[in-house]
């Protein structure tokens, strides 16, 4: 195989495992890559699913229109020899994260994929894509003899290698360099206590891990003696002490060794926290959340549903802009209420002038969702089977309603009678909106047939089966 097949051959095995990898950690993710591997190649795109269409222009300004990203590279080319990666930071385009490097074997490489609304942090998605270029960097300079075909294998499983890489490089800026906290047993010990219950009971409460030069500064209502501090590694031990901080303002305190004593109050300067939940939980680094976890791994999201397509579907509309806002919260507020209590419900969100009819519970005297008692009411309404009938007028006009329909095409048997009751229902009814919350946190929002929030099936984009010229890519844009 000639070098440019070598080079085409690693760039789609690597980005194949980034997307699987990035979709386990964030939800269903596209990734693409802007390269360019010696001095005087033209620059090169690899955007497989179509990510970075609507960027175009910008792309242009950077790598068409001036040779400036080409005259910042600080190593000299040697495709022989894979030195540090230099790296190339967020370009902060909207909806996207991207990260990349230079290095001896590639001089140019940026890689992106989604930011998801909903992510804790871009921190660790970062420090993946950068080693996405690291990765790329390397395979180039081995070559095709010495090509292990890994890579992509390698970025798939990286979740919590990227967790690791970002609090480590968060603690050198904090704390400096000589820190003697090691970041991978404390995930390791995280993981295992989430998924370790106590007699039918799923962790909850906080286990802190602090410097051991930071334990002299801190006030403890319980210590361990030496002698007696349960070791970390003791899961079952130290599950059974976190029923010792369920439900207060208590934090076990750990050194990463040790459990250490039992403190209240503020946290000193540096800490990571494991703010345990139940059947998940959050890590955050100080108060600043880095990630969740559930399931034995870890996952970018907030666990809490961005409803950005109602919001801007209600923006749309033709309700007042103020009441159209208040509706938003009202929903939210019943979303995440549903979420957090893992029972499934749906909400139909009426913007007729006259809501339809539909059969379920109605109400002689629709409610007042403004009304905070009635919106408590109304919460506790959604555990009925059947879905809330919400008006424009900020009233709830039923409950427990049956949406009835007549099959569609979009219809998906592995979610369930409630996810295409809602398809089906919002595909013979004009200005309705229908969310679904599922039992496992999952949130799907339909209008006119269509789930809006439903984003794996991307469409290809053009010469989507190799990288080409990122000028012959904006040719084809159209735009030119």
């Amino acid at each position: 195989m000639d070098e440019c097949t070598f080079i085409h051959r690693c760039i789609v095995e690597t980005i194949d495992g980034l997307q699987e990898g990035l979709t386990h950690f964030s939800g269903p993710s596209r990734t693409a890559v802007i390269y360019s591997i010696k001095p005087d190649d033209s620059i090169q795109i690899y955007d497989p699913q179509g990510l970075l269409t609507g960027h175009e222009p910008k792309f242009k300004e950077l790598y068409i229109d001036t040779d400036e990203w080409r005259k910042k590279t600080a190593i000299s080319y040697d495709k022989k020899k894979f030195s540090n990666l230099i790296p190339e930071k967020n370009l902060g385009l909207a909806g996207l994260i991207s990260y990349g490097g230079r290095s001896s074997s590639a001089v140019y490489q940026m890689w992106f994929t989604e930011h998801h609304p909903d992510m804790c942090s871009i921190g660790p998605t970062e420090r993946w894509l950068e080693q996405a270029a690291w990765r790329l960097s390397h395979d180039i300079a081995n070559e095709e003899d010495l090509y292990t075909g890994i890579s992509g294998s390698f970025l798939k499983e990286y979740a919590t290698h990227a967790v690791r890489d970002y609090l480590v490089d968060e603690m050198n800026v904090l704390i400096g360099w000589d820190t003697q906290l090691r970041i991978y047993p404390v995930l390791e010990a995280v993981l295992k206590i989430s998924r370790t219950p106590e007699e039918g009971a799923w962790p909850k409460g906080k286990l802190i891990f602090v410097e051991k030069r930071s334990l002299p500064k801190m006030e403890f209502i319980a210590k361990f003696s030496k002698a007696e501090q349960p070791k970390l590694d003791n899961i079952k031990h130290i599950r059974k002490l976190l029923q010792s901080v369920e439900n207060s303002d208590r934090r076990l305190v750990s050194d990463e060794k040790t459990i250490i004593g039992i403190i209240k109050g503020d946290n000193p300067d540096f800490s990571i926290t494991a703010d345990f939940k139940g059947r998940h939980g959050f890590l955050k680094l100080n108060d600043n959340a880095v990630c969740s976890f559930s399931d034995g791994s870890f996952k970018s999201t907030t666990r809490k549903a961005k409803l950005v397509q109602v919001e801007e579907a209600l923006l749309e509309s033709n309700m007042d802009p103020e009441a159209a806002s208040t509706l938003f919260k009202i929903v939210t507020s019943i979303v995440h209420g549903a979420a957090k209590q893992r029972h499934g419900c749906s909400i139909v969100i009426d913007l007729n002038k006259k809501p339809i009819f539909i059969s379920g519970h109605s109400l002689e005297y629709p409610l007042d969702l403004e009304n905070y008692e009635y919106l408590e009411l109304i919460k506790s309404l959604s555990k009925v089977d059947g879905a809330l009938h919400l008006g424009a007028d900020l009233k709830l006009h039923g409950f427990a309603c049956l949406l009835a329909g007549h099959y569609i095409s979009g219809e998906d048997r592995a979610r369930g009678a409630r996810y295409n009751s809602a398809l089906r229902f919002t595909a013979e009814h004009d200005n309705i909106i229908v969310i679904v919350v599922s039992s496992d946190d999952s949130v799907s929002i339909m209008m006119d047939g269509v789930a809006l929030n439903t984003r794996s099936q991307w469409k290809s984009s053009f010469f989507c089966n190799a990288p080409v010229p990122l000028e012959k890519w904006w040719t084809a844009s159209g735009l030119s």
